[in-house]
Formats: structure tokens, C-alpha cells, sequence
């Protein structure tokens, strides 16, 4: 048995945005591992129902699907609870991913748009971090993922809600890694990189050719976190990104980019 699988081995997960894309291939991966119970938490009923009963085909009882909005925290409160008493009293893993791709421009965002924003890409990690801790002490540790995006360390124009939700996220998530970690609470930050999902569809980007699967996606991440990597970057443009977007060095290239980027956007080219 690998390092991998045998970190999942007999797991007690919870994924939120778990009834599709990247969040269910993160669950069904963790099955393929050996993870004793998966919860997925998602707000799309028939996506839920379907996913569940799938599982369940293969892994018979081992999955459980809950209704829950993460924006709001008794919906949370209750899943947890919920899924602890499905995992016999132990959530081993929980991963915050759940979230939105954003875009649009800044000057016609209203505040509402920002507390949307916020409330899903944000709070809604939080209030999951929040409602776990009780658990994973009592229990002498855990493990919270926060899925971000690569776009937390490489801001692109036209896309201000989505930059600084998961920018903020990563922040939080990072700061809070070594407030916990004498407690046997891991935290790690994680970029699902560029994945052909749902998150694509109805706006003005279409994932790009080339873009991973996300079983792809899902095992990059879970290899990192049964590493315990502070950070998992999903591909090679989120390593490369990581690296240079911040690097004073780089901040005439950097410039150069994304001023080309803005004004193909604002021209209704939405380039990448």
C-alpha cells in the first residue's frame, strides 16, 4: 500500500461542492483509497441524490450525501454534526471546496455582490473550520483543506471578487496552520489548477485545451495533503505563478501581462 492510500485508509471526509467536479472526484479518489466514509455536502439536490446513490453502488454505505448551503453557518453547523454522527463520532478530514468562479467589472459590482462573493468563496470555508474544531479536538486532531485558486497569488483584471475572496482564503488558511498545529491540526491551502468543470460553463471563459480532468486535480491535491504540504499547487502555471507574481523581479513582466489581459478583456476578448 502506498504513503497515499494509506493516509485515507479508514478516513472519516467531509467535501462541500461534493456532488460534482473537482469536489466529487476528491471524494470518489478518497474511496478509491480506502477512506471509510465520505460525506458530500452540496446544495444541488438531484446532483446529491444521483452522486450518493452511485457511490453507494461501489462502496456500499460508505458514502452519505447532505443538503447544505455554506453560506449560511446553521446549514454547516448541521452537516458537521451530521456527518460525525455518519462517521461514528469522527470527522478525520474536512475540505472547504465549495466556491464560484467570479468576474466581471469592478465598477458595476454593488456591495451586495461583494457580500455574495464573500459569504460563498469566504465565510463559507470558515464556517466550516469553525463547526470542525470541536470535533478534531476532541478527537486529537484532524486535517482542513481550503480548495483556493491560483488566482489568489496571480489577481487578473476583471475578476476582483474571485482574487481577493480566494486570496483572503489562503490568508486565512495559511496564518492559521500554525495556530493549531501543536493541537494535531493540519491545515493546507490547496489550487485544484486549470480543470475542465462546471465552474467554465456559463461565463465568459471556456476552460482551455489542455486543461485536467479532475480526477487529475484530485489526486495532485491529495497527494499534497497527505504530505502535509502548506501549499498544493495543481499544475505547472499555478507553481510558475506562485513563484513569480510577487517576485520584484518579475514586476515589469507581470506588468506587461496583465495590462494586455485587461485591455483584451475590456475589448470582449476574454484571454488567459
Amino acid at each position: 500500500m502506498s504513503e497515499v492510500n494509506e493516509y485515507y485508509k479508514d478516513m472519516v471526509a467531509v467535501v462541500t461542492g461534493g456532488a460534482s467536479g473537482i469536489g466529487l472526484a476528491l471524494a470518489e479518489t478518497m474511496l478509491s483509497y480506502g477512506a471509510k466514509r465520505v460525506i458530500l455536502a452540496d446544495v444541488n439536490d438531484a446532483n446529491l441524490a444521483r452522486e450518493t446513490a452511485r457511490l453507494n453502488t461501489t462502496h456500499p454505505g460508505q458514502a452519505l450525501g447532505i443538503r447544505c448551503d455554506v453560506t449560511k453557518e446553521e446549514d454547516v453547523k448541521e452537516m458537521i454534526r451530521q456527518a460525525a454522527e455518519f462517521g461514528g463520532g469522527r470527522v478525520d478530514l474536512l475540505i472547504n471546496n465549495a466556491g464560484a468562479g467570479l468576474s466581471g467589472q469592478f465598477a458595476e459590482q454593488t456591495n451586495g455582490n461583494w457580500e455574495k462573493a464573500f459569504a460563498l468563496n469566504f465565510y463559507g470555508a470558515l464556517y466550516g473550520i469553525r463547526a470542525v474544531l470541536p470535533v478534531m479536538r476532541a478527537q486529537g486532531g484532524g486535517h482542513i483543506v481550503d480548495i483556493i485558486s491560483g488566482i489568489a497569488f496571480f489577481p487578473m483584471p476583471y475578476q476582483t471578487m474571485y482574487s481577493a475572496t480566494k486570496a483572503a482564503l489562503n490568508g486565512l488558511t495559511l496564518a492559521l496552520r500554525y495556530e493549531l498545529w501543536d493541537e494535531n491540526i493540519r491545515l493546507t491551502s490547496a489550487t485544484p489548477g486549470t480543470t475542465a468543470t462546471a465552474i467554465w460553463d456559463g461565463g465568459e471563459a471556456k476552460a482551455p485545451p489542455g486543461a485536467q480532468s479532475p480526477e487529475q486535480s484530485a489526486r495532485t491535491i491529495l497527494e499534497g495533503v497527505a504530505k502535509n504540504e502548506r501549499l498544493v499547487l495543481g499544475d505547472e502555471v499555478d507553481a510558475s505563478s506562485a513563484k513569480y507574481c510577487f517576485n520584484p523581479e518579475a514586476a515589469k513582466q507581470i506588468d506587461d501581462y496583465m495590462l494586455d489581459v485587461a485591455r483584451k478583456r475590456r475589448s470582449g476578448v476574454w484571454a488567459l
